[in-house]
């Protein structure tokens, strides 16, 4: 999906149309927001992690600088 977004962000900076991917953009949020709802239905109850979360965690398991992720936590 961040392809996509990059690819509509591209065209709209270059001045062309950007139509069908943009409507494919569209296409790929209401399938995970379809996800969503199915797996809420299902009984799916846990907190979804949001970008800053995945950051922090990605951050967290690369190892880097540990003493700074900890002060990120």
């Amino acid at each position: 999906m961040a392809d996509v977004e990059a690819s509509v962000r591209d065209l709209v900076e270059r001045d062309h149309d950007c139509t069908e991917r943009a409507l494919a953009q569209m296409d790929l949020r209401r399938k995970i927001n379809l996800l969503i709802a199915e797996w809420k239905a299902a009984g799916g109850s846990d907190v979804l992690p949001n970008v800053r979360d995945r950051v922090r965690l990605r951050a967290v398991k690369t190892g880097g600088n540990s003493a700074r992720a900890a002060e990120r936590r």
